[in-house]
């Protein structure tokens, strides 16, 4: 046996290092990292001033918080104790923009896993959450804003170009939407 391992020592130790380099390589693939979502409280809030929003969903603690003006969507989350254990991270972490300042009277909706991926389709190609019965506008594709009234492929593709978007009143101000055409749409679409 003392032979065996001198003769073939090195290549055995080769192997066990190129296989636990391959193995390596590989954890990612086999054990994903969850996404990462630090929600952290703004240090430069304007003085003066108040808001009130509205913080629902998957947050250890929904309801409805005074803010002071200039606050972001972290800080509402802040206050709202964080993300709850059911919270769709992926989706808060691609989706939202945390720094987003907020406006008063606006909704904070953080969606449980199982909303975003039980979506309906119907008749139409449209895919509507089975909570909203409206178009996400962040998550919802050229073909699906272009079926809304007055929207159009040109502008469904610079209301996708802008994403993300805090509340649908930013279709006038980001996607450059006429507030005509808003007006008749924004019944039909959300942002969560």
């Amino acid at each position: 046996m003392g032979e065996w391992w001198k003769k073939n020592g090195v290549w055995v130790a080769l192997g066990m290092v190129g296989v636990g380099c391959l193995l390596y390589g590989l954890w990612g693939v086999i054990w994903p990292e969850p996404a990462v979502v630090e929600i952290v409280q703004s240090s430069s809030i304007e003085k003066g001033g108040e808001i009130v929003v509205d913080v629902g969903g998957e947050v250890i603690t929904p309801g409805v918080y005074k803010l002071p003006t200039g606050a972001r969507i972290g800080d509402a989350l802040v206050l709202a104790g964080g993300l709850s254990a059911e919270a769709d991270r992926q989706w808060v972490a691609q989706t939202m923009n945390l720094a987003q300042e907020i406006k008063d009277g606006g909704k904070i909706y953080i969606p449980t896993r199982n909303e975003i991926n039980n979506q309906i389709p119907i008749t139409n190609n449209q895919t509507i959450s089975n909570q909203a019965k409206t178009i996400n506008i962040n998550t919802a594709s050229v073909a699906e804003l272009d079926k809304l009234t007055g929207i159009g492929e040109v502008r469904a593709q610079a209301i996708v170009a802008n994403r993300p978007y805090g509340s649908t009143e930013e279709l006038v101000s980001k996607a450059k939407i006429p507030e005509s055409v808003y007006e008749k749409i924004k019944d039909q679409v959300s942002v969560y």
